[in-house]
């Protein structure tokens, strides 16, 4: 006779990692350089670089978590380079729904060609004259 197979116990939920509170600067690039703060009390995360001594500070309530302050810190820096490329002009190539044809059905990159040539000669490109 042999032995009863014994049940084996059922398994506890997974541990869930702790969120980070060290990031990487977005001015510098340092990794693990932006140490996040948060006085839940005040209301208030801090959030500066020991590298460059950049600083933000916003509010928060009793959910919010470093990763949030951080990525308030994201969209305020990408607001402000939005911001600063609307003042200076920005003359980039921008392109809208339906621009990528000009009249006539013909590209709107090939357009200001002199010759009807429809390859790409760009800067620093030479053509290949050989034939394989």
């Amino acid at each position: 006779m042999g032995k009863r197979k014994s049940s084996s116990k059922p398994m506890g939920p997974k541990r869930a990692d702790p969120l980070p509170t060290t990031f990487t600067c977005l001015f510098c690039n340092h990794e693990k350089s932006v140490t996040v703060k948060l006085d839940k009390k005040a209301g208030v995360g801090q959030l500066d670089c020991r590298i460059c001594g950049q600083k933000f500070q916003c509010a928060v309530n009793y959910l919010s978590a470093a990763v949030d302050v951080y990525g308030e810190w994201v969209d305020a820096a990408d607001a402000v380079a939005k911001e600063d490329n609307a003042e200076a002009g920005y003359g980039g190539n921008t392109r809208t729904a339906g621009s990528g044809r000009a009249a006539g059905g013909r590209s709107a990159v090939n357009d200001n060609d002199d010759d009807d040539r429809r390859s790409y000669d760009g800067d620093g490109i030479v053509a290949d004259d050989d034939e394989y």
